[in-house]
């Protein structure tokens, strides 16, 4: 089917807009921003509201609730821990997720949908820094490869409802993300919460020694949740095309210098060593963000400013 033409401009304020996964830390960060930008007809629906693995109850939500807009942020997500014990987990949960809401908002012509992916999809060798075009040109990293096939398999699907049904749909692939709601389980948690927690118990017992996973080496690029949150708004305004956006600051630190600064911010004052039998996953993931900043999008919270927010949120819990 022929794509019916579309202008970038301005969403309807006052359009019907569904946030699945307003309740994570990704969902609940656009949720707060369409909320600060005027959007007044925003839904949500917790996972004990609405199961989106549950097809028929998803089917029955878009035709009671027909919106316009979507951002499909709603994912079983996790860190390398997670990622590597429960594989089938996450798997099928976010395949579900993708292809309910999807052929959900398909039948009901959803206008505008961005679809949620994660930086993961990309070869673990892939060329520094990743350029969209890289995906499916290499392996995978094995410890979240599962997770990682499931996103693509997203991407895929925008692609396919594109061409099929001439839908106006786009995919976001973010960084490794840290700010506001994040999941500081231990289990299920990524790199930075899961540092702030260890450093934080250990300033509060009083330990000397705080030993983190693998070698420090890797290079990893950090975004602010809330700086997704206006990536996600800038790209439905502006963007139509069938290849996911990559969403990042462009830079890299090492997952030793953000041990230093989380410690920095949290007070530790001790000693931080190193576990090299542990894995280290990729051995950098930096995202080539030029497509995004050519329509205008700049990133605002600096690392140091946004750990700083990160461990204050944690010491509300």
């Amino acid at each position: 089917m022929e794509m019916s033409p579309w202008k970038p401009g301005m969403l309807d304020r006052s359009a019907k807009f569904y946030v699945a996964g307003h309740n994570g830390m990704v969902g609940a960060a656009v949720w707060r921003l369409l909320e600060k930008e005027g959007f007044t007809n925003l839904v949500g629906k917790r996972s004990s509201e609405l199961d989106l693995r549950d097809r028929k109850s998803v089917f029955d939500f878009f035709e009671q609730e027909r919106p316009r807009y979507v951002v499909l942020a709603a994912a079983r997500v996790g860190g390398i821990m997670a990622n590597n014990t429960y594989p089938a987990e996450f798997l099928t949960d976010n395949l579900q997720i993708q292809l309910n809401v999807m052929d959900a908002a398909a039948q009901f012509k959803v206008e505008r949908l961005l679809f949620m992916g994660s930086s993961c999809i990309y070869p673990k060798f892939a060329p520094q820094p990743i350029k969209e075009e890289y995906l499916l040109t290499g392996h995978l990293e094995p410890t979240n490869d599962a997770y990682a096939i499931a996103k693509i398999a997203g991407i895929m699907q925008v692609q396919a409802v594109r061409r099929q049904y001439g839908l106006h749909w786009i995919s976001a692939m973010p960084t490794n993300l840290y700010g506001v709601g994040d999941n500081y389980s231990g289990v299920n948690s990524h790199v930075i919460p899961a540092l702030i927690k260890r450093y934080e118990e250990a300033r509060l017992s009083d330990q000397d020694i705080v030993v983190n996973w693998g070698t420090g080496s890797p290079l990893r690029e950090f975004l602010y949740v809330d700086d997704l949150a206006t990536a996600t708004l800038h790209l439905l305004e502006k963007y139509d095309g069938a290849e996911q956006v990559n969403v990042g600051p462009g830079e890299d630190q090492s997952i030793k210098e953000i041990a230093r600064l989380v410690a920095k911010e949290i007070g530790f004052t001790g000693k931080t060593e190193w576990d090299s039998s542990k894995p280290d996953g990729t051995p950098r993931k930096l995202l080539d963000v030029a497509k995004l900043k050519s329509f205008g999008w700049n990133p605002k919270v600096v690392l140091e400013d946004g750990l700083k927010l990160a461990v204050q949120d944690f010491r509300k819990f």
